[in-house]
């Protein structure tokens, strides 16, 4: 079946795109024929990733019951039937870089585990994650072989930029449209944030608050100062010190 990797940068919005996609595709009751029908399955990858925990992730993912005791044989048979009895046709797996926190053993178990299940019920694989993502699925070449991987890139100087910065705009509680159409002030704000969304939107959000604070209400250059990433953007800041105390 065809699979997909998103990737990209911690905060690049990944697991807004997989929350927005299963409002999209709900489970539901089906009243003609008396069942549940659930679409779409949604995990994480175990923090400590062991056959028996993805088991687990996929059972409470199906509202399945399961006992403490139940062997992983299973475990697998009951995903088996119950992905069939509610028709699940796609398994998304968020964090799937986790996968590189287990031994090379584990990984190629849990990596056997989830060829076996796309391929015995027959559903597409979603797997999303950082850069390591890529790395991750990399491990057992069969499975690899079968994504498709889609980048989710910093955000450039550009058009689409600007646009998000203007949908930003619309909902801040500004007095005074800010300077979001200067290409000077796009520049400032990719280069506080290296381009990540989720220090994008921090940023914007701790200089809206400084805005009202100052009565300035507008956010224009002056107002993005290097100190408003100290308290939102903490790891900007770090990194930023260490750059100077290498030098």
């Amino acid at each position: 079946m065809p699979c997909l990797v998103i990737y990209g940068a911690t905060g690049m919005g990944k697991t807004r795109l997989i929350q927005r996609f299963l409002r999209d595709n709900r489970s539901h009751f089906d009243r003609k024929l008396g069942k549940t029908r659930v679409p779409v399955v949604s995990i994480q990858m175990p923090p400590a990733p062991s056959e028996r925990d993805l088991y687990e992730e996929i059972l409470n993912g199906m509202s399945g019951v399961f006992a403490q005791a139940t062997s992983v044989t299973t475990l697998r048979h009951r995903i088996r039937a119950l992905a069939r009895q509610l028709e699940v046709r796609m398994l998304i797996i968020d964090e799937i870089h986790s996968l590189l926190a287990g031994s090379f053993r584990e990984q190629r178990i849990i990596l056997n585990a989830i060829r076996f299940l796309a391929n015995d019920l027959r559903i597409p694989l979603v797997c999303a994650g950082t850069n390591d993502a890529k790395q991750a699925l990399m491990t057992d070449q069969q499975l690899a072989d079968r994504f498709e991987a889609a980048e989710l890139p910093a955000w450039e100087n550009d058009s689409a930029f600007q646009q998000l910065l203007l949908s930003l705009e619309s909902i801040l509680p500004l007095r005074l449209p800010s300077d979001f159409r200067d290409p000077k002030v796009h520049q400032r704000i990719l280069s506080l944030t290296e381009g990540v969304l989720v220090r994008i939107c921090r940023l914007v959000e701790t200089a809206a608050a400084e805005a009202i604070r100052s009565g300035q209400e507008q956010i224009s250059l002056a107002l993005l100062k290097d100190d408003l990433v100290t308290a939102s953007l903490i790891s900007i800041a770090d990194r930023r010190n260490r750059r100077v105390s290498v030098r």
